[in-house]
């Protein structure tokens, strides 16, 4: 562990202190990479990324450590009175070593090499700010991950549209969604295959058996538990995450 802000995350997952905006300030995405791949060393084994492609600006990145991803229905434990995000969101799951990036049929290989799933991720952050700090200190902190929570996975997948879904979302008694939901971006398999062209071997490298999630139906509403999150898309499949 060479680097302050490894040392500072961990102890934030700990109970320590979280960490404040100035802590973003002058950060270099090759600083936030290595404190990334520092903090994965640390926690354990990681099981596949986030990923997201804001127009304008560079893709973001972040691991998932293997030890936060469940399977539906999960039941995940909080800290007293904690406020966590909860976004519903395509996931894949790699099934086949990634191809070469290079090759002409890149994409097609790719298809055949995932599983498509209904995931939930929970959103927790090491953060004093979460929710107004900047995109440098959100994606030092794993992008604000907490947890993922997948569905039944989809081999038979590439008839599906995952340019958009027909969704739906309770959380408690409330409806956040049900309708057309647009997934961010040019769709999930165009952020996947970004993820791809952009990791490399960033904490280790995409492998077989990792998740890529790609971005929320539902925007990011923070809720604080006790709480049941009931998710579905259409054609895919149903997922549920209970906070306690």
């Amino acid at each position: 562990m060479t680097d302050p802000l490894t040392k500072a995350l961990l102890e934030a997952r700990n109970g320590g202190p979280k960490l404040p905006d100035t802590y973003g300030e002058g950060l270099t995405r090759e600083r936030i990479f290595a404190v990334q791949t520092e903090v994965a060393s640390a926690l354990g084994s990681v099981g596949g990324f986030k990923v997201a492609c804001p127009p304008g600006a560079p893709i973001i990145i972040a691991p998932i450590i293997a030890h936060d991803i469940y399977e539906s229905p999960a039941k995940i434990s909080l800290s007293e009175g904690e406020e966590a995000g909860v976004e519903l969101e395509y996931a894949f799951r790699l099934i086949a070593p990634v191809p070469d990036t290079a090759a002409f049929d890149f994409e097609t290989r790719l298809r055949d090499s995932v599983e498509l799933l209904p995931a939930f991720e929970l959103v927790q952050s090491r953060l004093a700010n979460p929710k107004g700090t900047g995109a440098a200190l959100k994606m030092l902190d794993n992008q604000l991950n907490g947890a993922v929570v997948l569905g039944e996975a989809c081999r038979d997948w590439q008839g599906i549209d995952v340019t958009s879904a027909q969704a739906h979302l309770t959380l408690g008694d409330a409806t956040l969604l049900d309708g057309v939901a647009k997934v961010p971006g040019e769709g999930a398999f165009a952020t996947l295959c970004a993820l791809v062209r952009a990791l490399g071997d960033h904490c280790g490298g995409l492998q077989p058996g990792h998740i890529v999630i790609t971005g929320s139906l539902n925007g990011l509403p923070w809720v604080t538990p006790p709480i049941t999150a009931q998710g579905e898309i259409a054609g895919l499949g149903s997922v549920t995450m209970t906070l306690e």
